[in-house]
């Protein structure tokens, strides 16, 4: 196979940063993507319906002029979370979830939720107003192996939340263990769940080979190698809830080297083409499409998009460095060759 021929796809969750950073990435994205789901976790956060609706405005007016890429807003759950600002998410047009951030669990989380029970009613009120909720699903007691995080989260919490709001819709972001496919693959089609290129394509051995690796370092962390393969398989089956969310998430090269360096990898610059190696590894591209473009509009009940994009079989090497204001940026992949190239729209 020398040519992939889909529907221009979706990314379902995407970080942008804001000015002046926004505008050294958002292209990234739209260049590839017709929609994209847009992280609230700024400093400070997206909390209420006008704070997204003024982002998505910055966001609008940093894209190159005339791109049709569509924003799609969601807001930062706190403590304090009002059941009308939920009630107005619902009946916006251009606010499509609302996240859910353990307190500390990643970059731009201290105002995240410190106990579910604080935002039962918020959860109540997203139930009944049809309005999507996204996890980032992790336990953030000290005590708790960071390799163990997700499955205790899914023990402790997730489990919990399905149990009590049984019609919520409720996507599990960026999984990266067997357990959160097989806890996906047994819940009802209210539970949906994201998969990242770079949880496709690399364990956690790449953390550490040849040295600490910083530019691999993101939460959730990657995992052991059976728990790659587990989600290879549920991105190449064609099954339907489970569909594409880079997570891609820049930081400077000096934030990224540093004694704390800080979580998340830049894969915006080739998501496409970072997806279409990983089905590379599965020799079945048969479910692409499903997996990029389709499921992920079902579960959001939203249209597929109607333009279509084009994969050439052309090996090419990815850029060492990216620009970024007052620094530079290391996409991941950095310097290694990738098999396809996005061509054209057809």
């Amino acid at each position: 196979m020398t040519k992939l021929n889909i529907i221009r796809p979706d990314d379902w969750h995407l970080h942008l940063r804001d000015s002046p950073f926004l505008e050294a990435v958002v292209a990234d994205s739209a260049r590839q993507f017709a929609r994209a789901i847009i992280m609230p976790n700024l400093d400070p956060p997206v909390r209420s319906c006008g704070d997204a609706l003024a982002y998505r405005d910055r966001i609008r007016a940093a894209l190159p002029a005339d791109c049709p890429f569509n924003p799609l807003m969601t807001l930062y759950l706190t403590d304090n979370t009002s059941v009308d600002e939920i009630r107005a998410a619902s009946e916006s047009e251009f606010i499509h979830g609302a996240k859910l951030y353990p307190a500390g669990a990643t970059t731009n989380s201290a105002a995240g939720v410190t106990n579910l029970s604080k935002i039962a009613p918020v959860f109540e009120a997203m139930q009944k107003y049809g309005l999507v909720l996204q996890v980032h699903g992790e336990a953030t007691a000290a005590e708790v192996d960071i390799f163990d995080r997700e499955k205790i989260f899914i023990d402790e919490s997730l489990t919990h939340i399905r149990a009590r709001y049984p019609q919520l819709r409720i996507v599990f972001e960026h999984i990266t263990t067997r357990d959160a496919v097989e806890f996906v693959r047994q819940a009802d089609d209210h539970l949906a769940a994201t998969i990242t290129a770079h949880h496709l394509l690399i364990n956690r051995n790449a953390l550490f080979r040849g040295g600490i690796r910083p530019h691999h370092y993101c939460l959730p962390v990657a995992k052991r190698e059976h728990h790659r393969q587990a989600l290879l398989e549920a991105a190449s089956l064609g099954e339907a809830r489970f569909f594409a969310g880079t997570d891609s998430a820049p930081h400077s090269l000096q934030a990224k080297e540093s004694a704390c360096g800080c979580a998340g990898i830049y894969s915006a610059h080739c998501a496409l083409e970072l997806y279409a190696e990983a089905f590379e590894q599965c020799g079945d591209f048969s479910h692409l499409e499903s997996f990029m473009s389709r499921n992920g509009a079902d579960f959001y009940r939203l249209p597929y998009n109607t333009e279509r994009v084009v994969l050439e079989r052309s090996p090419w090497v990815v850029p060492d460095t990216l620009p970024y204001p007052e620094s530079s940026l290391i996409p991941f992949m950095a310097g290694e060759t990738l098999t396809w190239k996005l061509s054209l729209n057809d």
